[in-house]
């Protein structure tokens, strides 16, 4: 086993709920805020809105859901192309499951993965399911997270 190579990725997180009196009341100010990555778009994000957050925002859960699932379909397409299996469409609807403690602390306690995946006629069903149980172990975002993924695919051909 060689040496592991370290990565670094950077953000830009700026608060923007200011309304002019900073934190002055605990109403007084919008939990939203801008991520800004040097040459990307920037995204508006807010609050969960069961905690007031703006529903029309990303949300830190929003996004963490969406990042475990783009990271799962990027294997799978590593995968599938190795495989020599044609996928023709992918996409995922993603499922989180969060808990709140009375005292306000939360956490994810399952996600489910459901992707539904076209691969090209004539393409072997069960090589291309198989390919879901090889991702947990090279995911970075599901090795990341401490709680259980699960996977729910689908996959037919076109």
């Amino acid at each position: 086993m060689g040496l592991l190579k370290q990565h670094e990725y950077s953000s830009h997180v700026a608060w923007t709920g200011n309304r002019g009196e900073g934190t002055a009341s605990y109403r007084g100010y919008d939990r939203t805020w801008d991520i800004a990555i040097p040459g990307k778009p920037v995204v508006h994000c807010s609050n969960d809105p069961l905690l007031g957050g703006n529903p029309a925002l990303a949300n830190p859960e929003d996004l963490l859901l969406s990042s475990l699932a783009a990271c799962h379909m990027l294997w799978y397409l590593h995968y599938a192309s190795e495989a020599g299996i044609v996928v023709e469409s992918y996409s995922d609807t993603p499922i989180g499951i969060g808990e709140s403690s009375p005292s306000g602390a939360g956490r994810f306690v399952r996600a489910i993965l459901r992707p539904q995946i076209v691969v090209r006629a004539g393409s072997d069903l069960a090589q291309a399911d198989a390919i879901h149980h090889r991702i947990h172990e090279v995911c970075f975002i599901a090795r990341s997270v401490n709680f259980p993924v699960e996977y729910q695919p689908h996959c037919t051909t076109g």
